[in-house]
């Protein structure tokens, strides 16, 4: 009798079962780990911010007003209630009870994932991370503060929590917001605004609620809501913001793939930072640029003699027909710089903290995801900005060139920090830079009369939006053959609170004009506006005294001087179909 051999390719991806089928084999999502990291890491930033303003309420400034109102406010509102708005009170606060909050954030999971066609697995973890994460911050918050609740006639048995924030009120937060979110993502039509404003609501509601029944002080409910609301943006970015999370081929995908075009050996060029790109996602781009037909291609790795400009310049004599630039920014400015004018297209893969190009390109956040979408896409020309001053060669930038508050954020930007945080690492910085100080600045645009201005930061831009998907110039464009200027200009706390506003807010993109002309913003009186913006061609900047500078998110050194002017369609860039 034959001896039974055993089977050894059962459950080895793109082997053949007996059935003739490919075996499988689970595989976590790509990005899992570094996804996972980010959030723990942001959460526990979050955690220290709770706690930090929890003992900050209760110790110094308990004697300061608008804390020493509260009282008042309690007592007003137990004066005010009635039976209607105390069962009325009972209902909304019940909404944010947390058996009410479990059992809502399980349906809704459970419907993310049985109803559509397609299981919705990105937005089921969204929201029932994002309501567990603001849960544990409430505990660690809820265990370093201690706060008394209210001193008037409280209509709930009191928790033995400490008062400071509402629980209530964060849980309600995290949920009813986050069902928000994802009503203003996949409802189409008119109803989606309803939709998403009703689910806001809630919050409120239950806020107020909670500060009826004598639950909580006003700046309780407040922490709540902040809590919730953290919550929700550190799990929305990682998770809905881009795909940083992708799933791993399956073997079916792999066995059937064709390349579309198959690529002669050595034609494509693989420009990549050592520092942030290790061997395993080398092996992940290899084999999705394999999927594409691209044969053996060449890794080149930056040193820091050379970033990647000499690299770039080999790869394109010896007949490179694309080039794949895998780190930061400042790997990406260095091999855009060296590729200019040449025809040949780059593929941007972002590898790094900021990674504002791939951003304003709506590139995934993923190498991986980024490599297929730009394999996947089409060439598209964008503009360059090359820029020259003292002690600064001539170069060009992708996205961003700057001088004052930013520069010196960049400047004082912690390398550990960076690698641990990511982009929120640059806004910890920030927080010691806002007493940068004023500085002047002679402006000249397309060779018009200079004009004179003080600024804390000046912003060239070839894009608009910054980390953490704040847009400080909505007009800006990478493909229009201009350039967009940023002159911030806040004077004491009123100041930046309406250059806060006037950035948020965000001016309605303009149609672009045939000739140049500039736009400041709303006021002619530029010596009391915090923020003006302008487009041009060609910008001369002067500096009375040296000023910290930086290129895409690199300190370049301090100088006086900065001249920026657009080239347009200098960059082949790979993109996403602009119809998928």
């Amino acid at each position: 009798m034959p001896t039974a051999v055993p089977d050894r390719t059962a459950g080895v991806p793109g082997s053949l079962t007996e059935t003739g089928k490919p075996a499988r084999s689970f595989a976590p999502p790509r990005g899992t780990g570094r996804t996972a990291a980010r959030i723990a890491a942001l959460t526990a930033c979050q955690a220290a911010t709770m706690v930090g303003l929890g003992l900050l309420i209760t110790g110094p400034a308990r004697h300061l007003w608008p804390l020493t109102a509260e009282d008042t406010v309690n007592e007003r509102l137990e004066r005010a209630r009635t039976g209607t708005l105390t069962t009325l009170s009972s209902i909304a606060s019940e909404a944010g009870n947390t058996l009410t909050v479990v059992t809502i954030t399980l349906l809704a999971c459970l419907g993310l994932l049985l109803i559509p066609r397609l299981p919705m697995w990105r937005q089921a973890v969204f929201l029932a991370v994002a309501v567990s994460l603001q849960s544990l911050v409430f505990l660690a918050v809820t265990t370093s503060v201690d706060r008394h609740r209210p001193e008037v006639d409280r209509l709930d048995a009191s928790p033995p929590t400490s008062s400071y924030t509402s629980g209530h009120t964060g849980a309600s937060t995290a949920l009813y917001a986050g069902l928000a979110v994802l009503a203003l993502s996949r409802i189409r039509g008119p109803w989606r605004r309803v939709v998403a404003g009703l689910f806001l609501l809630l919050p409120l509601l239950v806020a107020l609620a909670r500060l009826y029944r004598g639950m909580h002080h006003p700046t309780d409910v407040l922490g709540g809501l902040l809590n919730g609301g953290l919550s929700l943006l550190i799990v929305g970015r990682a998770l809905l913001a881009g795909p940083s999370v992708t799933a791993a081929p399956s073997a079916d995908a792999t066995a059937d793939a064709r390349p579309a075009e198959e690529h002669p050996p050595g034609t494509t060029a693989v420009i990549l930072n050592p520092t942030v790109t290790d061997a395993s996602a080398r092996d992940e781009l290899l084999r999705v640029l394999e999927r594409h037909g691209h044969r053996a291609p060449r890794f080149l790795e930056t040193t820091a003699d050379d970033p990647g400009a000499g690299q770039t310049a080999r790869a394109v004599r010896e007949g490179a027909r694309l080039v794949v630039v895998c780190g930061g920014d400042g790997t990406v400015r260095t091999v855009a710089d060296a590729l200019a004018g040449s025809g040949v297209p780059l593929a941007v893969v972002p590898c790094g903290t900021g990674n504002l190009l791939a951003r304003n390109l709506g590139l995934p956040l993923s190498p991986v995801a980024a490599l297929e979408a730009a394999l996947d896409g089409g060439p598209r020309r964008l503009d360059l900005a090359a820029v020259e001053g003292d002690g600064l060669s001539p170069t060009r930038f992708t996205a961003m060139a700057g001088a004052g508050l930013d520069a010196a954020m960049m400047e004082h930007t912690d390398a550990r920090a960076k690698a641990t945080l990511g982009w929120p690492a640059y806004a910890l910085a920030g927080i010691t830079t806002l007493r940068t100080p004023r500085m002047r600045v002679t402006i000249r645009l397309d060779g018009s009369p200079a004009f004179h201005r003080t600024a804390r930061m000046v912003l060239v831009a070839n894009v608009g939006t910054v980390q953490g998907g704040i847009t400080l110039l909505p007009a800006a464009r990478p493909d229009d053959g201009l350039l967009d200027l940023l002159v911030l200009d806040p004077r004491g706390p009123g100041g930046w609170l309406r250059a806060v506003r006037t950035l948020l807010r965000g001016r309605a993109a303009p149609a672009r004009p045939s000739t140049v002309r500039t736009v400041a913003a709303e006021d002619d009186r530029h010596d009391e506006v915090p923020v003006e913006f302008f487009t041009f061609r060609r910008a001369e900047l002067t500096f009375a005294t040296p000023q910290s500078r930086e290129l895409d998110g690199d300190p370049v050194g301090p100088g006086r001087r900065l001249t920026a002017e657009v080239q347009p369609g200098a960059l082949t860039v790979l993109l996403p179909s602009r119809e998928k």
